[in-house]
């Protein structure tokens, strides 16, 4: 059964995603202090460690500590400091263009005054826009940094336009990792990996559109960041989180393959094909989203049983054994590590 209403449940991240960019942190800072920033932003160790998932609220909490302390807004991830009060400068630059498509040039223009390593490049053709981010010689490529320049340039162009704008594609100049079911939950269009240079698409069309924001609505949007960039919201363009939506709003998960199928006007094989060649499947969603419902509701007073309910399993001993696959801890475990 679909509900009309679904519960918010926002999507984690894998442990190994966040390690990155622990690693970034640790070429930043002695570790001790990055210790500190971890128990503070609530990552514990099974989660920086390759056991556990991040949530988004700890994602926001870690950034805006870690920036604040170290002085650079972008945490170590390139070769230069990006000190306090960038982010404030890119904001009012391109809040005085013409159109985004020029704000997006000035986004470019601005991290090259800045970026010893790598060079931003806004092209455009008959049908798009991109901007790619084009390393120097010998310039190491941080997933995690080229991922949140990305985000950085699609959260900026979004708040710019009043929504969050589709993507044509997104590109990255690195294999794909092993943690690449991630990407689609920060990007709301095709990822491809193994890419000449890290781009990010618009239509072209996207480019005239005007520059709606004053200076005014700017101490909100940098105060907030990176809550209002780092996940994307789009279900129209990213398939697995479509999937998502009909999960949460089915009774207990119960969707199946062939209700989500007619949900979404395609036959199962279809889905099945498309699902594959996102380098998911159905039932990998289902877990996912049965694993941040359980994190999420580990840190209320709600019971384990009623938890194992609420989240489709048989029952509690079911719902303990997928949880230890999932995080290396029992759910009681992990809600003690979770007590602040």
């Amino acid at each position: 059964m679909i509900s009309a209403t679904s519960p918010t449940v926002l999507p984690t991240v894998s442990q190994a995603f966040v390690h990155d960019w622990v690693a970034a942190l640790h070429r930043l800072c002695q570790p001790d202090q990055v210790e500190d920033f971890l128990q503070r932003s609530g990552v514990r160790p099974h989660q920086a460690d390759g056991r556990g998932r991040v949530t988004h609220d700890q994602i926001v909490q870690l950034y805006q500590i870690v920036a604040a302390e170290t002085g650079d807004e972008m945490m170590g991830l390139w070769s230069r400091t990006i000190r306090t009060g960038a982010l404030k400068h890119l904001c009012s630059s391109v809040l005085g263009a013409s159109s985004l498509g020029a704000a997006l040039y000035r986004f470019s223009t601005f991290w090259n005054l800045l970026l010893d390593d790598h060079q931003l490049e806004l092209s455009e053709s008959d049908t798009e826009l991109v901007l790619h981010i084009r390393p120097e010689p010998g310039a190491d490529t941080s997933r995690f940094g080229h991922m949140l320049m990305l985000k950085l340039a699609h959260g900026v162009a979004s708040w710019l336009a009043h929504r969050e704008l589709p993507l044509g594609g997104v590109g990255f100049g690195f294999e794909r990792p092993e943690f690449a079911q991630d990407y689609p939950i920060l990007f709301p269009g095709p990822i491809h990996f193994g890419q000449l240079t890290s781009w990010i698409s618009f239509d072209k069309s996207l480019g005239d559109l005007p520059i709606s924001r004053s200076e005014a609505d700017m101490p909100s949007f940098l105060q907030r960041a990176p809550r209002d960039w780092i996940f994307t919201n789009s279900r129209e363009h990213a398939l697995p989180l479509r999937i998502r939506e009909l999960l949460l709003m089915s009774e207990r998960l119960e969707c199946d393959l062939g209700q989500a199928a007619r949900q979404l006007h395609v036959t199962p094989r279809t889905l099945i094909r498309r699902l594959k060649t996102e380098g998911t499947s159905f039932q990998a969603i289902k877990d996912g989203v049965r694993r941040d419902m359980a994190l999420r509701d580990l840190t209320t007073a709600k019971t384990i049983e009623a938890i194992s309910q609420d989240t489709g399993f048989a029952s509690p001993a079911s719902f303990h054994r997928a949880f230890r696959g999932w995080t290396g801890l029992t759910p009681n475990q992990y809600r003690a590590e979770m007590r602040p």
